[in-house]
């Protein structure tokens, strides 16, 4: 018996999220801040949030940056810590894949909001 080891090195992680999404952080030390869903890294699993786990970088003066110094930088967080914040519920909500017709639209597992207009 022969396992493909390539299929499972290739595998991306499945979120409902897309891009401009607001979420809010349910885990880590950034729990409870919101912010704007900047990218997604299907491959790490990581996603880039607006304003949440920022951290201090160090950078060298440069030709493109001529003074240099301490700037903060915001870092990547495990996509399963964070979930999308409906506005109707006030809180962290799961989405569900509403089909109805022919296009998918995503919509609110709590209140049944629909998010793609």
């Amino acid at each position: 018996m022969k396992i493909n080891v390539k299929a499972k090195l290739k595998s991306e992680f499945k979120t409902k999220l897309k891009k401009n999404d607001d979420v809010v952080v349910i885990s880590g030390s950034s729990k409870g801040k919101r912010g704007r869903l900047l990218h997604i890294d299907r491959s790490a699993g990581l996603v880039l949030v607006e304003g949440v786990n920022k951290k201090h970088k160090a950078v060298k003066p440069s030709q493109e940056n001529q003074k240099g110094g301490i700037f903060q930088k915001e870092y990547p967080v495990q996509a399963s810590n964070v979930m999308f914040f409906c506005d109707k519920c006030k809180k962290g909500v799961k989405l569900q894949i509403d089909s109805a017709g022919k296009e998918k639209a995503r919509k609110c597992s709590k209140c049944g909001k629909s998010i793609d207009k």
